[in-house]
């Protein structure tokens, strides 16, 4: 495949998958699967610029109204858009609106980049995406529909059995590993047409069975950590983005490790 030697920027707008949550740096930022990439494109591309707008927590109409019309402004080469699957998770979801603003977000972004990127997003085996699993679909239906549409990429990660791994899910069950970040970093670099580096698909080894001792103490470890806050949060109408600022708002010479 030969790799395109013409993006010299990328934007990357959407939640906490983006923001890059659980990916965790020893200074206690967060790095995740957009930096990662912008990494790799930036030690490819000499003058390469970054710029991150994603914020956890955000629903996609905050999305819309916090970061689309900044992104656009960047005029950046790629853009980067996944959003929506928060909603899905809220008890009480119009996904006719979702799919209102998802199709506001892509007709205000497409002709402000040279190639947008959208994604049908990874979900961790277990209960809470088969239960979310119809209005998941409907999201990534939409997803396709305005990425024929408008000329976007689609990475497609839903459903990839590696990515729906346990072990490829941080202790919060919302939130993919490092490992998981990386994978999800590969994906899109090979999906923008570069050089594959690796087998992101390849299934982790099969795992030793957990004792039911084992599932318990992780169960109830889950429940005090993070369901009773996020319930507690969703109670109230309090997000865990509220009052936070992106971590790179203004599209600049990337400079950071390289991936």
């Amino acid at each position: 495949m030969e790799i395109n030697a013409n993006y010299t920027s990328l934007v990357a707008i959407g939640d906490s998958f983006t923001e890059g949550m659980s990916d965790l740096l020893p200074d206690g930022s967060y790095r995740g699967w957009a930096d990662l990439l912008a990494a790799r494109m930036a030690a490819h591309t000499p003058g390469f610029r970054y710029a991150n707008l994603a914020v956890r927590g955000k629903l996609i109409g905050q999305i819309v109204d916090e970061q689309v019309d900044a992104a656009a402004a960047m005029q950046a080469d790629v853009v980067t858009l996944v959003g929506g699957l928060n909603d899905t998770l809220r008890p009480k979801c119009d996904m006719g609106r979702v799919r209102g603003l998802l199709e506001e977000a892509v007709e205000r972004l497409a002709p402000n980049c040279k190639q947008l990127v959208l994604m049908r997003s990874p979900g961790r085996n277990g209960p809470v995406q088969e239960r979310f699993r119809p209005r998941m679909e409907e999201l990534f239906d939409c997803v396709d529909t305005l990425a024929a549409r408008h000329g976007a990429l689609v990475v497609d990660l839903f459903g990839v059995p590696a990515l729906s791994d346990q072990r490829m899910w941080d202790v919060d069950r919302l939130h993919l590993t490092p490992e998981g970040h990386r994978r999800v970093a590969e994906a899109v670099w090979q999906t923008l047409g570069y050089e594959p580096e690796e087998d992101w698909r390849a299934p982790l080894p099969a795992p030793a069975p957990p004792t039911w001792a084992t599932r318990r103490i992780a169960d109830v470890r889950f429940a005090r950590q993070h369901l009773l806050p996020w319930i507690g949060r969703r109670l109230t109408g309090r997000s865990s983005g509220d009052g936070r600022p992106p971590k790179r708002p203004e599209l600049l010479p990337y400079e950071g490790p390289i991936a």
